[in-house]
């Protein structure tokens, strides 16, 4: 009896070991699997505020593709997350207006864009802004240095953005928008 007994409880720890050990392989596997992503891949983004309203609104949940960046140059137009550059610790989401070593003018409520392709310069029609964040208020003429960006928010009237305090280092802009996740109404790829 002592012997069955024995026997037993060797068996019941080593089911105890085995399940230990089995659970505690599916843990290591799953943070090999989700840290990388997370933290090289995609990462979590909430928005705050009403710079990028219509299109971006308060409390919207993103995915930011951080990996793009690292293969192919940021474009005009992209939304992008980026450290500000007054206060690195925070961050800002923006959409891209100028690339490096462009000149822009912001006047009468257009935006020029001076460059190789455009030595007269071209007056930025951007068709993802409402009808009442067409106007952009500023008298601002700057040359952008050959890693920095201009950015604005879409909302115009009441962003803090490259209008206020200045051009964007590369080395600071995190990644793209690349999907919205919340709310479930407007889930989706962002363009």
């Amino acid at each position: 009896m002592m012997k069955a007994k024995h026997k037993l409880e060797i068996s019941s720890w080593r089911y105890i070991l085995s399940f230990i050990w089995e659970t505690s392989k599916i843990v290591i596997v799953s943070l090999a699997i989700i840290i990388p992503i997370r933290y090289f891949l995609f990462q979590p983004f909430f928005v705050r505020g009403a710079s990028m309203e219509p299109n971006f609104k308060n409390g919207e949940y993103l995915i930011i593709d951080e990996l793009t960046y690292r293969f192919k140059e940021p474009e005009r137009g992209d939304t992008i997350i980026f450290k500000y550059p007054k206060d690195p610790s925070q961050y800002y989401i923006k959409r891209i207006i100028g690339l490096p070593e462009e000149m822009l003018i912001i006047s009468a409520g257009e935006i020029t864009i001076f460059n190789d392709s455009n030595p007269n310069g071209l007056v930025l029609k951007e068709p993802y802004l409402s009808k009442e964040n067409q106007f952009t208020s500023g008298d601002i003429e700057i040359i952008l240095d050959e890693n920095d960006y201009f950015v604005l928010g879409d909302n115009r009237q009441v962003s803090s953005d490259s209008r206020i305090w200045g051009a964007v280092p590369e080395h600071y802009i995190i990644g793209r928008v690349l999907i919205r996740a919340w709310p479930l109404d407007r889930v989706g790829v962002v363009d």
